[in-house]
């Protein structure tokens, strides 16, 4: 069967794309930029790539007439502006194009929604739903509340709070009950329901086993680390301080911690367990989910990150529009070293970032990552998601990844950091030297004093990088 994927380079889309495969479906990879999308060698012939923009329905003309099922896995919950509308929008614009089409199944992964009063983020889940029922297919709900998974949003997100903060003093919804599910299990669901005649034309909750607060999702976690946590919940925290507190302890951005704190003030539990049994699956419990993250994060086998998606940082652009970095009325840092041994070299540019640092001055980067916090940036706590593998589109901290080469010895990076202007930093290995460049494109008077101002800090901690990215290991 031919399968239309939508959200392909999602956190959902990169680990439902294998088990298409596995299955014997050819896929169809709808992306929004094509130099982002990075699928496994392995799979490269059993796939078509095709670069839409749902909000564009002209892109959607390329849509293969043959397909048999789609599913749609895509949201603009961290988005500026009217997300709702927006979501509303390319759900119509995908059903009126699937229409020409001759699928039969569309699925769709949707939020909980059992509650009358809804927040803006599961009343616009449910609007897309409603407007893509209105196909000429049949047409699948699937709709789940927390993901439990290495590298997703819930996951980290509970990871941050609990492997940072002792002691906690906490917003009145930690006491919210919901209803946890283990990515593998959300995969299986997905894949089973496909051309399912039993799950036509209904929508389905899909959960684990245990319905627990915030709070005890927390210290269970903290549990299974063995950390020694304690909570206190507080009935004052406003929703915009519960949104900055969640911003400011985690790493995800304020778009998504205000549509999140919105969303966990309503209760998000399924109302049956019946799709378990129409598909035969056994959900893994609250402990069990945890568990399995645990042991993708040791073995290094996080196979998407939510933090990689454009949404993490808030910021919606192509890789295409900034991959030529710019020279003109540009403010420029060029270090050039020999390269003691050229190996050893690429592996520690291909480490930066995360959890190794940036090898010099790493105080100095914290601190700007506070700054930029404090400011609404994204700072650095996203991290990478892969310690040693960087693909284009990937997040390094407050960088994005453009162009990531290592056997030509080129990786480049663009700024998501808040900044009167756009920045680039660019490692370049040739003729057995490491060329370093930093370019600052300022954005008006303010952008020209910023560059200024740091200048004294570049020069400190952009020698100190490059002399340690190009010594020999001791």
């Amino acid at each position: 069967m031919k399968i239309l994927l939508t959200g392909s380079t999602g956190y959902i889309g990169k680990r439902l794309l294998p088990v298409l495969i596995e299955a014997g479906h050819e896929v169809v990879c709808c992306v929004r930029d094509v130099k982002r999308f990075n699928p496994p060698e392995s799979l490269a012939n059993r796939i078509s790539v095709l670069q839409i923009d749902l909000l564009d329905p002209k892109s959607l003309e390329k849509i293969p007439l043959d397909i048999d099922g789609a599913y749609y896995l895509v949201h603009s919950m961290s988005s500026k502006g009217d997300y709702e509308k927006m979501e509303e929008e390319s759900a119509i614009n995908f059903r009126e194009a699937l229409n020409r089409t001759a699928a039969k199944h569309v699925i769709y992964l949707s939020g909980i929604v059992n509650e009358e009063e809804l927040s803006k983020h599961l009343s616009s889940r449910k609007n897309v739903e409603i407007e893509l029922a209105k196909g000429n297919y049949n047409f699948t709900a699937l709709r789940a509340g927390i993901i439990i998974g290495s590298g997703s949003a819930s996951f980290e997100i509970i990871r941050d709070i609990v492997e940072k903060l002792p002691i906690m003093i906490t917003p009145k919804w930690l006491n919210t009950k919901c209803q946890p599910i283990g990515i593998r299990d959300v995969i299986s669901f997905l894949s089973k329901s496909l051309f399912n005649p039993a799950t036509y034309n209904q929508d389905f909750d899909i959960g684990g086993p245990d319905i627990l607060s915030y709070k005890e999702m927390l210290l269970e976690y903290g549990k299974e680390r063995n950390l020694k946590r304690r909570i206190m919940v507080v009935p004052i925290m406003t929703p915009k301080l519960s949104s900055y507190w969640l911003y400011f302890v985690t790493s995800t951005s304020y778009n998504l911690a205000t549509s999140l704190v919105n969303s966990m003030k309503i209760e998000v539990v399924c109302r049956d367990n019946r799709l378990n049994k129409l598909l035969d699956i056994k959900p893994l419990n609250y402990k069990e989910s945890l568990k399995s993250a645990f042991r993708k994060i040791e073995n290094n086998e996080i196979v998407s990150s939510w933090k990689d998606a454009y949404s993490s940082s808030g910021i919606t652009f192509g890789i295409s529009e900034f991959i030529q970095v710019p020279t003109y009325g540009c403010f420029k840092d060029i270090q050039k070293r020999q390269i003691e041994n050229l190996e050893d070299c690429k592996a520690k540019i291909w480490k930066i970032g995360g959890e190794t640092g940036w090898y010099y001055g790493n105080w100095l980067w914290s601190l700007r990552g506070i700054l930029d916090k404090m400011v609404g940036g994204v700072g650095l706590r996203r991290g990478r998601t892969s310690p040693t593998e960087i693909h284009v589109g990937d997040v390094i901290d407050f960088w994005r990844v453009l162009y990531a080469d290592r056997k030509e010895g080129r990786l480049l990076l663009f700024a998501e950091m808040k900044l009167p202007g756009e920045a680039w930093l660019e490692f370049k290995v040739q003729d057995n030297q490491l060329i370093q460049t930093a370019t600052f494109r300022p954005l008006g008077l303010a952008g020209r004093m910023y560059w200024y101002l740091v200048l004294p800090f570049h020069g400190f901690i952009f020698k100190g990088l490059i002399n340690q990215l190009t010594k020999k290991r001791e």
